[in-house]
């Protein structure tokens, strides 16, 4: 059964950082909206899925070998797959992304940071 959910009342739900947390599912895909704040995402690949960031408050700098790309608010960005990239959030910033559902979202890093699974927000 459909709803609607609002994405601002998401953010009010949780503080911490790097911790995404599932708002949604869609077609074997999560919607999670994750916080991030400080440089702690490690180099990582995604072999076979490709990663979309919606930055939905602040700016986001992702980084691939060979480039960066900033990314502002209402603005996304998709790393293709087998593409080594990190990202490095400046200040504080609100995201979206739509992953597969088994997606390990550092790839085969694992850091401080690396969920083995994610919290469902009550939305």
């Amino acid at each position: 059964m459909g709803k609607v959910v609002n994405i601002s009342q998401c953010f009010k739900m949780f503080s911490d950082t790097f911790s995404p947390k599932i708002i949604g599912e869609l077609n074997g895909q999560y919607i999670l909206v994750v916080r991030c704040e400080g440089d702690k995402v490690p180099w990582h690949t995604h072999e076979n899925e490709d990663e979309m960031f919606f930055v939905i408050e602040g700016v986001l700098d992702v980084l691939e070998k060979d480039k960066k790309v900033t990314v502002n608010s209402g603005e996304f960005y998709i790393v293709s797959r087998g593409t080594e990239h990190r990202v490095v959030p400046q200040g504080l910033v609100k995201l979206m992304l739509f992953e597969p559902a088994g997606i390990a979202h550092t790839g085969e890093v694992r850091t401080e940071i690396t969920k083995k699974k994610f919290d469902r927000l009550d939305v």
